[in-house]
């Protein structure tokens, strides 16, 4: 009875408001649970640049600057000049390959054909990129025979090249491919590994493309990388939806 005499004089903004008190805190709880059930094991970063050094509130905070692969300026299959910054937003699955390869280039030309038809619904997200290690032969018109060759959908897989000096202190400082993989001659940067790097350009793995279960890990890390771009905005929108209908 006091209860209903207490809604019945209560106006209807202070009765909301003092719902939202009571709710906020269940739904806050219901999603932390949810989210944290549906955690998941990241892909790592990797190579960092240096670690800054902060205090506050006189405690000492250490903080990683990883290694962000910098823009780098190359010409496609088209005789155009691109950029990754023509790739902001976009993961990046990227390999060395020459054309005039007999043995492992056409193998990860296939692999990597396999992975673009496997995320062809997402073409918008995922960029694979084949930068060639021998540039002074692959022409444009080298490149163009490649892409036909394996039947290549240049919407979102580009086939690179450009100044040998350009590529190979790309490949070796940037991409870090011969710490990636020991055996490499840096001389002749020849590799069997995709190197996944996020929006952010941070190398968050390689991936042998003659190993099944790498190439399986490859094709599950990608979406996870999708998910970590795309889930922050997701609760946001929520939250933003729950105050707008209040």
């Amino acid at each position: 009875m006091l209860i209903a005499i207490f809604l019945h004089y209560m106006n209807k903004k202070a009765l909301l408001a003092l719902l939202l008190a009571i709710l906020l805190p269940a739904v806050g709880y219901l999603l932390t649970n949810y989210y944290s059930k549906r955690d998941v094991s990241m892909p790592q970063r990797f190579f960092y640049d240096s670690v800054s050094v902060s205090h506050t509130n006189g405690k000492t905070v250490y903080d990683t600057i990883w290694h962000h692969v910098r823009d780098v300026q190359f010409i496609n299959q088209f005789g155009k000049k691109v950029s990754f910054a023509d790739l902001k937003g976009k993961i990046i699955v990227l390999d060395f390959f020459f054309t005039r390869c007999p043995s492992i280039c056409p193998r990860l030309a296939k692999e990597m054909k396999r992975l673009q038809n496997s995320f062809a619904k997402n073409d918008s997200i995922v960029q694979f990129v084949s930068i060639s290690v021998d540039p002074e032969h692959d022409s444009v018109p080298e490149l163009r025979k490649w892409q036909a060759r394996f039947n290549i959908n240049p919407d979102n897989w580009w086939l690179l090249t450009g100044n040998r000096d350009s590529i190979y202190n790309f490949g070796l400082h940037e991409m870090k491919a011969s710490i990636a993989d020991p055996g490499i001659d840096t001389a002749f940067i020849h590799s069997e590994d995709f190197f996944l790097l996020d929006k952010e350009r941070i190398i968050r793995g390689w991936y042998n493309g003659f190993d099944s279960s790498a190439q399986k890990t490859l094709v599950r890390d990608i979406p996870l990388l999708m998910l970590e771009k795309d889930r922050k905005r997701t609760f946001g929108e929520f939250l933003k939806g729950l105050f707008q209908n209040s």
